[in-house]
């Protein structure tokens, strides 16, 4: 049987738009097993099992038993992910901004760091329950706008992220991370240790490696777009200073190098690897 896959996009609504990234309605069928190798990125993944669990694996030991996950809660991690479904998973995924997953999920996004939660233990009931009113709804549109209301609601109810971070995530995710935490702190008026501190609190990485993660994301997106032959001047573009810089941060947050990765570019062997 040929793979099929079906999606279905909206942008969330009214006040939420553009801090909630787009709602993305999912159905796979790929005949068979499947692992999607996911590679860091600036957001906070919420994904609503309405099928089969996931099994999230370890990079490391990829042949060891990993764990399973429906409805769960992904945070900001520094390194790639691996998961893998039996054949079939239909579902919703949206990403969520830092300040705005900190003030949806009302608990210190450093608790989510380099881990995936199930919804329930974050939300309670209403995170059990949620999966089950999404299934009751007659189509994708419905399911969209109860996500909407539900949302909202938390929103409305939720505590303000403190404004010193709101502004130094801020800063950091519009200069691509090309802003240096001496600067960061002094603009703010504090400590490199007291930012670091705080930052982790309320994005889940410290602002260094938070600048990394979005320098590299910055990077993967130019070569998927431009293709690989441009790899030395995209990097420049982007800020790595030499080959060593990138290597780095390539074998830290892809698994793979530099060559490695612009391989599997050419050759298209990036199905199911993903990242910001």
């Amino acid at each position: 049987m040929a793979p099929a896959w079906e999606l279905h996009t909206r942008p969330a609504a009214g006040a939420l738009r553009g801090l909630v990234g787009d709602y993305q309605g999912y159905r796979e069928d790929t005949g068979g097993p499947l692992r999607r190798f996911e590679l860091p990125h600036p957001d906070v993944t919420l994904i609503i099992g309405l099928g089969p669990a996931l099994e999230m694996l370890d990079p490391a030991r990829p042949g060891e038993p990993g764990e399973r996950r429906q409805t769960f809660v992904a945070g900001l991690h520094a390194g790639p992910a691996l998961m893998e479904h039996a054949g079939t998973q239909e579902g919703i995924e949206l990403r969520l901004r830092p300040p705005v997953a900190r003030m949806l999920l009302g608990i210190p996004l450093s608790e989510l760091t380099g881990r995936a939660v199930e919804l329930e233990d974050v939300l309670g009931p209403e995170g059990r329950e949620l999966p089950e009113r999404l299934a009751q709804e007659p189509g994708w549109g419905d399911r969209f706008d109860l996500l909407d209301r539900v949302l909202a609601r938390r929103m409305s109810q939720a505590a303000k992220p403190r404004a010193d971070m709101l502004r130094a995530w801020r800063v950091l995710r519009e200069s691509d991370g090309n802003v240096g935490t001496g600067a960061l702190a002094g603009d703010l008026g504090c400590s490199r240790r007291h930012l670091a501190r705080r930052f982790r609190e309320e994005v889940g990485l410290a602002p260094k490696t938070f600048a990394r993660v979005l320098r590299f994301g910055r990077v993967t997106r130019r070569l998927r777009g431009a293709g690989p032959g441009r790899l030395a001047e995209i990097a420049q573009d982007c800020g790595y200073y030499d080959q060593a810089h990138l290597n780095r941060d390539f074998r830290e947050f892809a698994g793979l190098t530099p060559s490695a990765y612009t391989a599997r570019l050419i050759d298209g062997g990036l199905g199911g690897l993903s990242g910001a």
